[in-house]
This record gives C-alpha cells, sequence and structure tokens, in this order.
C-alpha cells in the first residue's frame, strides 16, 4: 500500500481520483483480511499483537471501495475495542471514514480535505461543541492541534489544494455512488 502510494506521489497521480493501481491494491488487501477474519475473527492484539492488528485496521481504512466489508468490519473492530483486543481510536477513524463516504458528518474529526477557502480542515462533525470530548474519550489529542499538526504536514510535503474545488466534489460525490455508498 505504502510502496504504491508513494509511487503514484512521485507520479503526481495519486490524488487525481482513486488510482487503478492504488484501488487495485486496496481490493488484494482486503481480500487477503477477508480470508483471515472468516478463519480467525478479527484479527486483534491477541492474536497479531500492535502492528498487526494496527495492519489489519489499515487494510480496513483503504478498503473504501468496498462500503459492506467497511461496515462490517467497523462492528468487529467495535467489540475488539471493547475488550482492549483493539485501541479505541481505531474504531473512531473507521466510524469516521464511512459516515464521510456515507455523506453524514464524522463524529470524532478525524478525516481532513481541502476546503473551499483552500485550507486543509476537519471534514463536517457532528455536535462540534463535542468533538474534544469524544476524541479524549478513544485516546485522540484535541482537533485543534491535530488540525495544527496536519497543516504543518501538508505544507512540509508540499500539498496544495485542488485546482478546481467543485469539480473535485462532483467527482466524489459521483465515485461514492459509483460504489454504492450513497
Amino acid at each position: 500500500d505504502k510502496r504504491v502510494a508513494k509511487a503514484l506521489t512521485l507520479e503526481g497521480v495519486l490524488e487525481d481520483g482513486y488510482h487503478p493501481r492504488m484501488e487495485a491494491v486496496h481490493r488484494a488487501n482486503a481480500e487477503a483480511l477477508r480470508a483471515i477474519i472468516a478463519e480467525h475473527g478479527w484479527p486483534g492484539r491477541a492474536l497479531v499483537g500492535d502492528e498487526g492488528v494496527k495492519a489489519a485496521w489499515l487494510v480496513v481504512q483503504h478498503a473504501i471501495g468496498e462500503p459492506a466489508f467497511m461496515r462490517a468490519s467497523l462492528q468487529m473492530l467495535r467489540e475488539a475495542s471493547a475488550r482492549a483486543d483493539a485501541p479505541r481510536w481505531m474504531s473512531a477513524y473507521l466510524e469516521d471514514r464511512i459516515a464521510y463516504h456515507e455523506g453524514r458528518p464524522q463524529r470524532f474529526g478525524t478525516h481532513f480535505d481541502w476546503d473551499v477557502a483552500g485550507d486543509l480542515s476537519p471534514l463536517p462533525i457532528e455536535d462540534p461543541e463535542d468533538v474534544d470530548a469524544r476524541r479524549r474519550a478513544v485516546g485522540l489529542e484535541p482537533l485543534a492541534e491535530r488540525t495544527r499538526r496536519m497543516r504543518q504536514q501538508a505544507l512540509l510535503e508540499g500539498e496544495k489544494p485542488p485546482a478546481d474545488f467543485a469539480q473535485r466534489r462532483a467527482e466524489m460525490e459521483n465515485w461514492a455512488r459509483s460504489v454504492g455508498w450513497r
């Protein structure tokens, strides 16, 4: 995943929609994780250790073309978190990712994108007044600090907002509909 993402970044095409090479990696990884889940259940800390549970979470986070798989994984990840077999922040990130793809506000403010003003900002948040309390409950830093760090990282990596914000939004909406998120 990281190798292909880096290559696509160097080619300057990673952010040009969902690249077919990236999608192929995500689908193959999701298929492998489905086989593990079928045999062992969710691969939590007890089964695969901290690095393994993080790898499984990343696979699910990136399986954006498979809504049913992501939704089913969220339930398993919540159960693993409840028994301390996975960090609580993992299910928060996945819940927010699903909400975003479904066109709903996120609860924890974990996902960012460029806004119409050209700033990297959290995507819409449900009940923003209480977001930091929800973040704290799952082990995440305050949203203002996360926003500062995300913007700093984007600046260091030379990321820039899309040239045509409306076109990017329309393409993302069309893609979400095409794979069954909406």
